[in-house]
């Protein structure tokens, strides 16, 4: 069985910390501080190889903050192939303000990068040896908002099986490449993509289908955060209520959503109990504040209280 392989076009050293009440003007003493590699795809490995799996990571690092991801990927013992930029690694923060339990949070748009970087990432992508691919995560300035799509077309001719997780622009291109295995858009990146406001599960249901019977997508996951999740699949859609539990943190609910489904998927789970892995494991990322993503034991745990199809 191939192992996965994760495309992070805008990675992010992700840190976190506690301050007792959030201030303006004032100086304010952290604690509990962490630094983690993050960013999309990146996330998705971490959780996947954490469920025993095998994931290379493709990514562009660069800048002063490029070797410091560098460093922190090979912490996490992922296997990786760096595509160096010219531009730094973003860092990005999340500051939980212990009076209150409210979390904050600090993203950059990330470096720009050039012609040159992007299609050496996409000669780089050409290399791979995988059975499927992650695409997730935004793209940073300067990469063509296409570039999902032309990693789709490049690696669908291999057999290579494809995931997209995004938002905007890089989402509607890579859904309308097509012959995707799973896309996984959140209740609002599917409202951006079909043009108008979808309320209910029934509705979001049937506009997934859409995609599923076009044949873009054979599978679409779409995240409604508190409220569930809807899976789009040949045999139809349905709804899965989410867990009743105290959320901590909202940083990588999606992305271990998608390595829970994919993990599963990977395993040889059918469609109906991937969908429940990734229940389990989006809300097993925020039971705890910070950037820790999911583990094992909490999805072990939740996933008995989600529902059965």
């Amino acid at each position: 069985m191939k192992s996965i392989a994760t495309l992070t076009m805008n990675p992010t050293i992700d840190v976190s910390y506690d301050v007792p009440r959030v201030q303006h003007t004032h100086k304010m003493r952290t604690d509990n501080e962490w630094y983690a590699p993050g960013g999309g795809g990146i996330n998705v490995a971490r959780v996947f190889v954490r469920l025993g799996g095998n994931a290379r990571c493709y990514y562009l690092s660069g800048g002063a903050t490029g070797p410091a991801l560098d460093g922190l990927i090979d912490r996490h013992q992922l296997v990786r192939t760096r595509i160096p930029i010219a531009g730094p690694t973003r860092v990005a923060s999340a500051v939980l303000e212990r009076e209150t339990g409210k979390e904050f949070r600090f993203t950059p748009r990330g470096p720009t990068i050039s012609e040159s970087e992007w299609r050496e990432c996409l000669e780089q992508l050409a290399q791979a040896d995988c059975g499927i691919m992650v695409m997730s995560g935004s793209l940073s300035p300067g990469v063509p908002e296409d570039f999902y799509a032309r990693v789709t077309e490049l690696l669908r001719p291999r057999g290579i099986q494809l995931v997209l997780d995004s938002s905007g622009a890089a989402l509607a291109h890579g859904i309308d490449a097509g012959s995707l295995m799973l896309v996984k858009p959140s209740q609002g990146e599917l409202q951006h993509y079909v043009g108008r406001t979808l309320d209910t599960p029934g509705e979001i249901g049937r506009e997934a289908m859409r995609i599923v019977e076009a044949g873009k997508a054979r599978l679409v996951a779409v995240t409604m955060g508190h409220e569930g999740a809807v899976l789009a699949r040949e045999a139809g859609p349905v709804f899965l209520p989410a867990l009743k539990i105290e959320a901590a943190s909202a940083v990588g609910a999606g992305d271990s959503f998608v390595a829970g489904m994919v993990f599963a998927l990977h395993m040889g789970k059918d469609e109906l109990e991937a969908f429940r892995h990734g229940i389990a494991a989006g809300s097993a990322a925020v039971l705890r504040a910070g950037t820790g993503l999911a583990h094992p034991a909490d999805i072990d745990r939740l996933l008995e209280r989600v529902e059965p199809l």
